[in-house]
């Protein structure tokens, strides 16, 4: 049970009285120089090599190596410091939610590289357009990042898995289907015939769902799609689905494409899906996540409209 003898003793390490000597600590580390630190907090360098050695003798581990006419953190100074500023950057964070609780100011969104080039992109005048006094920065990646610290409001993910204690928003589905140049399914007898894949070569993304998913997504679907692909010699991997996509538009092979990121290039006649009635559901779905305690106006606001453009687009 939970009680405040609880919280003196799992607090007892840090006070209030401390916290000064971090403000200290924070400064010197970031300009690894107490000279520097002592200039920015208006006290002398002495003052603050003071400081700094008194919270060593209550930490009880030094957070610096001396060195002549420099500083430089150790290891546990290291530790402490990225904490330290991780947890600054998260209150700094707050408190500007807390005074723009408004549709204004910068909304911050992570996504995988493929949904942001293929699908999102493509999407973001007209959120401008209805949201002008918000300034949006889109971030890509293929790692599922932490949003503590990092200044991040909203994370569009493609996975079967959901991160743990985030607010979860489910976008759609996606369907695996394979795509190639009008050219290279009128060279390789293609169409209708999904047994002369064994004389072409398979681009696929190898991180699909796991960083060496390999060829996953092909034998996902030949499994379910009633399709053998014994024989097959030739494939090309790459780390993200849009690059497989390019390959096949320059007549590379044939990609496992997601319908949401190869439709428009579908119905420009610019690729074909040769296979009709061959198209499979993954078992990942796109969905948003957020910080169960960040649902600040300008949040709501780009959910409720990219949940928008899931529904305008089915």
């Amino acid at each position: 049970m939970y009680t405040e003898d609880n919280y003196v003793s799992r607090n007892k390490l840090l006070n209030g009285y401390q916290l000064s000597k971090l403000h200290t600590f924070e400064a010197a580390a970031r300009h690894s120089s107490f000279a520097l630190a002592a200039d920015e907090l208006s006290l002398s360098p002495s003052a603050v090599s003071h400081r700094i050695s008194a919270l060593e003798a209550e930490l009880g581990f030094k957070l610096f190596q001396r060195f002549h006419r420099r500083v430089a953190l150790t290891a546990e100074g290291e530790r402490v410091f990225w904490a330290l500023k991780s947890s600054l950057e998260f209150i700094n964070q707050e408190i500007l939610e807390i005074k723009h609780q408004e549709l204004s100011g910068v909304l911050t969104v992570y996504s995988r590289p493929s949904i942001a080039q293929c699908w999102l992109v493509p999407r973001l005048a007209d959120f401008s357009r209805l949201h002008p006094q918000i300034e949006l920065n889109l971030m890509t990646g293929n790692e599922n990042i932490n949003l503590h610290g990092y200044g991040i409001d909203l994370t569009l993910y493609f996975d079967d898995k959901v991160p743990e204690r985030l607010a979860i928003h489910p976008l759609m589905d996606e369907y695996m289907v394979p795509v190639c140049s009008p050219a290279y399914a009128e060279c390789h007898q293609l169409l209708d015939n999904p047994d002369q894949l064994q004389h072409c070569r398979l681009l696929h993304d190898r991180q699909a769902w796991g960083y060496d998913s390999d060829s996953d997504e092909w034998q996902s679907w030949a499994r379910q799609s009633g399709v053998s692909l014994e024989g097959r010699q030739m494939s090309m991997g790459f780390d993200r689905p849009d690059l497989a996509i390019i390959a096949a538009l320059n007549h590379a092979g044939v990609a496992m494409g997601r319908k949401h990121l190869v439709s428009q290039r579908l119905a420009r006649g610019e690729l074909v899906a040769p296979f009709p009635g061959k198209e499979v559901r993954c078992e990942q779905r796109y969905y948003l996540a957020t910080l169960p305690n960040r649902q600040c106006p300008k949040i709501q606001a780009f959910i409720a409209w990219i949940k928008g453009q899931v529904d305008a687009a089915s």
